[in-house]
């Protein structure tokens, strides 16, 4: 299971946790070694301890990773939407996390199509979550500190499985959602991104979130801006728009 991680401005723990910083923001060694400059058997081994990060190096690390400025155990979410957060996180988990293809993946751009649609059609947040752009799509910042969270309080259990030759973190829910937290606007929003897209694998989902104009616009590494939706394809649209 991971851990929480403190990482901010330290090179032991930089060192020390780098495959498990790697992994939780969905990037392989390949796309870390693309990054860096390195060779894939260069960050092999410093993620086995077998050689040493140089300045240069951990610095280069702290910005791909944006850790001068957050660090992974003290991300704040606006306190207003933290439980809901929780609670739209237990009912997709209820409703799609037994599901083979459901994974740690398609459950951050399931969340970040919730967000976002949300957003697009009311211009209003729902959980306002904060998404940066990755490799595979968008990516929420909060996810790993939250669940952490609900993992120490037993509402849901973390553990890793075999997706064809892929290895998945998945999440089943220990406790059931609170949906009195949930307006009936919000629960019809999740519902429908879950019929549009909770039977698509990481890959189809990850290869759709690129289109969507949100990601597309952002740097890598960066943050994406809620704003784009306004300016997305139609496929992705859920807003009718006035011609006038």
């Amino acid at each position: 299971m991971i851990n929480k991680v403190n990482v901010k401005n330290s090179k032991t723990n930089i060192q020390d946790n780098l495959q498990q910083i790697r992994k939780s923001y969905g990037m392989s060694q390949d796309d870390l070694a693309k990054r860096m400059g390195l060779s894939r058997p260069t960050v092999v081994k410093i993620e086995n301890g077998e050689r040493l990060l140089s300045v240069t190096e951990e610095k280069k690390l702290a910005e791909i990773f944006d850790l001068p400025t957050i660090e992974v155990s003290d991300i704040d979410i606006p306190k207003r939407n933290i439980e809901k957060f929780k609670q739209v996180f237990l009912y997709l988990i209820e409703k799609v996390g037994s599901k083979p293809n459901v994974g740690m993946t398609v459950l951050y751009k399931l969340l970040y199509f919730i967000d976002f649609d949300y957003y697009e059609k009311y211009e209003q947040q729902l959980m306002g979550l904060t998404y940066f752009k990755n490799t595979y799509g968008p990516a929420p910042r909060e996810f790993l500190k939250v669940v952490d969270e609900m993992k120490t309080n037993e509402q849901v259990a973390e553990f890793k499985s075999k997706h064809f030759m892929h290895e998945q973190t998945k999440y089943l829910p220990i406790v059931k959602s609170d949906l009195s937290l949930l307006s009936a606007q919000e629960l019809e929003m999740i519902e429908n991104v879950i019929s549009r897209y909770a039977n698509k694998t990481a890959k189809e989902l990850s290869e759709l979130s690129h289109i969507d104009t949100p990601w597309a616009c952002a740097e890598m590494g960066k943050d994406l801006k809620y704003e784009h939706v306004f300016y997305r394809p139609e496929q992705f649209s859920v807003k009718e728009y006035s011609d006038l």
